[in-house]
């Protein structure tokens, strides 16, 4: 989402050449807001983070606001009532580190190098996330999207339309039929969770996909590059919640939504995806994940393969290009995460006794590229949201007592 490691890297390098900060002004009032006191140490602080997150205007003078802000929000949650779980809060600075793709002790770290005190960065996480659940529980029952809605707002775009962007988490468990019952049983269990670190968790126990060891954590994807079954199910959830388990060949496939946002990005979309499945005798047997693992080192493209199943019967390697929308649902979950020439062994056929040795061979762009029907309603409700925000922060800084020293 932001290039935290060069921008931490650049903020430790400015931290180092600007010393300790003068003891005596740290705790110099910069701002009143009602009984609460902006202090110079916090906009020192606040402008370093701004700098890590490269914000456009990381000076003093956003910094100040930025913090008046804060306090605004902070008041309206507290009378809401509401706060956070731990498990919560742990998510929630969890999940901004994965953004680096840095653990949230390692982030913690980098910020410390910059001179980013830890409570800077909690504050500012938790105080976001607060604000976005107020907004929701507030305000969501009042956003009704209708189809009458939706098909203004489509045809008010002209092909540069905003683009939803979401942040998944995967968990593919292999299910040939004798484990069948066992996995269902399992899929159910982690369907209910919505600590994201415990669906990391389930992830590295027991996911096949590539991403296990990552905690089954994806990064930002476009919906329009996810299966189109899959749009619908993810759109119905909120931050933290997991679809319901969803059957493919051989196997049980869950997702957890982390994030959703709105980008002003217009995105690609694709009329036809080329690709290659070769079909490996043992299924997900230490000796068949092994010979996979060696064919991927040797193949770059996927006419590599036509070497490999040369002699072998003609049903042991498919090659198609087909639309998005025809494309089976397992391979089409994959084959969104890859890039041409990469690589799957997630995926298994013929009741778990045949590995599928899946690449992408290319996609071919959409020259009428287009949205969903779901995607516009998404961009509305975030929209509406986003409108109802800064009217409520607008209307709490009119009634508010701010002053500058």
């Amino acid at each position: 989402m932001f290039k935290l490691k060069s921008a931490l890297a650049a903020a430790a390098f400015v931290g180092a050449l600007a010393g300790p900060a003068v003891a005596q002004n740290m705790f110099a009032p910069v701002a009143t807001v009602n009984n609460s006191v902006v202090t110079e140490f916090e906009v020192g602080q606040r402008i370093r983070f701004l700098q890590v997150l490269n914000a456009g205007d990381a000076n003093r003078k956003a910094a100040i606001e930025s913090l008046i802000n804060e306090r605004l929000r902070a008041e309206a949650i507290r009378d809401a009532g509401l706060v956070l779980t731990d498990a919560n809060i742990n998510d929630a600075l969890e999940e901004f580190a994965g953004r680096a793709n840095l653990s949230r002790a390692e982030f913690t770290t980098a910020l410390g190098r910059a001179g980013i005190e830890p409570e800077t960065y909690r504050d500012f996480v938790l105080n976001g996330v607060s604000w976005r659940e107020l907004i929701r529980a507030r305000f969501g029952p009042r956003v009704n999207i209708t189809d009458t809605d939706v098909d203004r707002e489509m045809s008010r775009q002209a092909g540069a339309s905003s683009n939803i962007r979401v942040l998944v988490s995967e968990i593919i468990i292999p299910a040939p039929p004798p484990q069948a019952a066992r996995v269902a049983a399992i899929a159910e269990e982690i369907s209910e969770t919505t600590s994201i670190d415990r669906f990391s968790q389930y992830a590295r126990q027991y996911s096949a996909t590539a991403s296990k060891g990552a905690g089954g954590r994806l990064p930002w994807q476009s919906l329009t590059d996810l299966p189109p079954a899959l749009t619908p199910l993810l759109l119905a959830l909120a931050p933290g919640e997991v679809t319901r388990p969803l059957n493919i060949p051989n196997a049980v496939a869950l997702f957890q939504l982390r994030d959703i946002e709105e980008t002003a990005k217009p995105t690609k979309t694709y009329s036809e995806i080329e690709y290659a499945a070769y079909y490996m005798a043992g299924g997900r047997s230490p000796e068949t994940l092994q010979q996979a693992a060696n064919l991927k080192a040797q193949v770059d493209v996927c006419d590599d393969l036509y070497t490999y199943a040369k002699g072998q019967p003609d049903s042991v390697l498919d090659r198609e290009t087909v639309a998005p929308s025809a494309l089976p649902t397992d391979f089409a979950i994959e084959l969104a995460k890859m890039d041409a020439g990469e690589v799957s062994t997630a995926l298994t056929r013929s009741d778990g006794q045949a590995l599928v040795f899946l690449m992408l061979c290319n996609r071919t762009v959409d020259a009428g590229e287009g949205v969903t029907r779901e995607q516009v309603a998404a961009s509305i409700r975030q929209r509406l949201l986003s409108g109802y925000a800064d009217r409520l922060l607008d209307e709490l800084r009119s009634e508010a007592r701010i002053s500058l020293k």
